[in-house]
């Protein structure tokens, strides 16, 4: 097992390791005596691992009830924050009670945010099921919900108290939704270490480790920028493109493998103008190939960029992209909307 520390406003544990869904009572209990919790969770993961937490949980004391959610990004929205808010009501949670989100990245931020609403703000604590959001969205404190305006645009910091990630769940995760997770992997190598990008491009590497260097390099850019003013934008390579990318898709395209083919297009882009050094898409391209992940773009740079007007980094007529200078290395560049179009089209 390999344990992190979150040093931010409000510091956490991070535990990594195999079989850790067998003691999550005796974690939790380290931080919260037996009390009230709701466990948020979507139909898929519940039907793995929900009532074997519960039953762990009910077992050392704990009063627990649950949220079971539809599968997918079209519950990600205020709708199904309301129900959870609603439930909490009926089971009487108090302030001193807390939420623990089990599954992937969509339930942890729908956790997340409506954990910081209820009440004016209980305790969670994050159960990655997935490998991207084991190293994206579980750590950091970036909480929130969908609308028609875009991804991620209601929503609130709240970090959670403790995560723990049982790396024996990503055995039972489809290729698709596994190597999603792989792209969001590489963009920590690009952005932060080369060897961590040739080794998982190697698809040779040690899961644990990799999880571990993954966070590592999150909570160092984090702990920097908390509330995402500065350096921590540099976790959006990829993501201003990625996030058109799905909702042109009808999100048929996942995340992470939209965060895969918006790193290859920037990475082109910033090639063609000098601002990148040359094989970078190369590397990129290669990587997901060998992962059998699509990378051919089928929308035009209008449409992106028009899907990309409501992304949180605009600020008035400019955006601020993530461009890789070289493998390891990327830096802010801020350009004008009107620019946006042009720039893309170069790659």
């Amino acid at each position: 097992m390999l344990s992190l520390n979150v040093k931010t406003s409000k510091p956490y544990n991070v535990l990594i390791g195999a079989g850790l869904l067998d003691s999550v009572a005796k974690e939790i209990s380290i931080l919260k005596k037996p009390g009230k919790c709701i466990i948020v969770s979507d139909d898929i993961v519940w039907a793995l691992y929900g009532e074997k937490v519960k039953a762990d949980l009910e077992n050392a004391g704990y009063n627990v009830c649950e949220f079971v959610f539809a599968n997918g990004e079209n519950s990600k929205n205020m709708e199904t924050v309301l129900s959870i808010l609603e439930c909490c009501f009926e089971n009487q949670l108090t302030r001193s009670d807390f939420a623990i989100a089990l599954g992937g990245g969509i339930v942890g931020d729908i956790t997340g945010f409506a954990s910081s609403i209820y009440l004016r703000g209980i305790d969670f604590i994050q159960i990655p099921t997935t490998l991207l959001s084991a190293i994206d969205s579980s750590v950091g404190g970036k909480t929130g919900v969908n609308c028609s305006y875009g991804k991620n645009l209601i929503g609130a910091f709240h970090q959670p108290i403790k995560v723990i990630c049982d790396t024996n769940t990503f055995s039972t995760l489809p290729y698709d939704i596994y190597t999603a997770g792989i792209c969001e992997a590489l963009k920590y190598g690009v952005i932060r270490d080369a060897a961590l990008f040739d080794e998982i491009a190697s698809m040779e590497f040690d899961i644990e480790k990799t999880v571990y260097r993954c966070i590592e390099i999150k909570a160092e850019i984090v702990e920097k920028d908390e509330f995402d003013h500065g350096e921590r934008q540099l976790l959006n390579f990829g993501h201003t493109l990625a996030h058109s990318i799905e909702a042109l898709s009808d999100f048929e395209i996942s995340h992470g493998h939209a965060v895969g083919l918006g790193m290859l297009l920037i990475s082109k882009a910033c090639e063609s103008k000098n601002l990148c050094a040359k094989g970078v898409s190369d590397k990129i391209k290669k990587a997901l190939e060998d992962y059998n992940i699509e990378y051919n773009n089928k929308f035009s740079a209008k449409e992106l960029c028009f899907a990309a007007l409501n992304d949180k980094k605009r600020k008035g007529d400019s955006i601020t992209l993530v461009i890789p200078e070289y493998m390891g290395k990327c830096s802010l560049y801020k350009i004008k909307i009107s620019e946006l179009e042009e720039f893309i089209t170069a790659g």
